[in-house]
């Protein structure tokens, strides 16, 4: 079995923070994609919405598109609403051959919002999670049905983001629910990256490869800084270049023959991280642990 290697174009083009990447074009993201050697993408908000242009899209630049966000609101609609609600995304992805939705309840995530305190982001109790765990099956369900897996993007400033929250999540879920395992998030959120991985491979099904620089967390953490800050600061880069044992997780990958995607999602300051070195710099070190845990690398 082989793992493929993908990106988010968000080191590019930063949906939360335009302002941040306005010197830098989408397509540009997509080209040196392909030159450093990743063969696919997730999908960004500045890439074409509907299905034959971002299939166009797509192809012009000779990459696949390997996932891409979807902001739940389930905290909020029943069943009916929000499946109409994710309809057309689930289509799109369908028909583009994506391998999952990467999906996060955002109904009342801090994540967005700039003059807000990541350490204030909404809390459930733990059986409060098992219960959204529960109700979220049934939409994981459908999507599965309609031939698109779901995976649970658990995220920073949100109400499934640490440890525990994750532990809940998938005890109170069916197996329909898979986890998109982000190693950048669950750390910063507190989480142990290698036991969380242990505790629930088996429903891992899409993986972030993301790491952080540990003193500007601690900084983030200590002064209420919001996530936007902390993006804004360098808390995320590539991995290899934070503190994350990135060899760890491939040899744990390797053991429970994870055959799906490693993508990279780096969010930075353009100014103070160059997108395509740091892309490269990422791209090379997933190779090097890869190659060393006995990872096949598809393309």
């Amino acid at each position: 079995m082989s793992v493929k290697i993908g990106i988010s174009p968000i080191a590019w083009q930063n949906d939360d923070l335009p302002d941040l990447t306005a010197g830098f074009t989408m397509e540009q993201a997509l080209r040196e994609s392909v030159e450093i050697g990743y063969t696919g993408v997730e999908r960004g908000q500045r890439m074409p919405h509907d299905t034959e242009g971002l299939r166009a899209y797509l192809d012009a630049a000779g990459i696949a598109l390997c996932g891409g966000w979807c902001s739940g609101n389930s905290l909020n609609n029943d069943f009916a609403t929000e499946r109409d609600a994710i309809r057309q995304q689930v289509e799109q992805f369908v028909a583009l051959g994506s391998p999952c939705i990467v999906y996060a309840e955002c109904s009342n995530t801090v994540q967005g919002q700039i003059g807000t305190p990541v350490n204030n982001r909404p809390k459930l109790s733990r059986d409060d999670v098992r219960s959204f765990g529960k109700k979220i099956s049934e939409l994981a369900k459908w999507t599965a049905d309609q031939g698109m897996p779901m995976s649970y993007h658990h995220h920073m400033g949100s109400i499934i983001e640490a440890e525990a929250d994750v532990d809940a999540l998938m005890e109170g879920s069916t197996p329909d629910l898979n986890l998109c395992f982000d190693t950048g998030h669950l750390l910063f959120g507190g989480g142990d990256v290698m036991a969380t991985l242990n505790r629930w491979g088996d429903r891992v099904q899409h993986v972030h490869f993301k790491d952080i620089r540990p003193e500007i967390v601690k900084d983030v953490r200590a002064n209420n800084r919001s996530f936007l800050d902390a993006v804004i600061a360098g808390a995320f880069t590539v991995p290899g270049d934070g503190c994350i044992d990135f060899q760890a997780v491939a040899n744990h990958l390797k053991k429970m023959d994870y055959h799906g995607w490693i993508v990279v999602e780096a969010e930075q300051d353009p100014a103070k991280a160059n997108p395509y070195d740091y892309s490269k710099k990422g791209y090379q070190h997933i190779v090097s642990v890869c190659g060393t845990a006995g990872l096949a690398i598809n393309g």
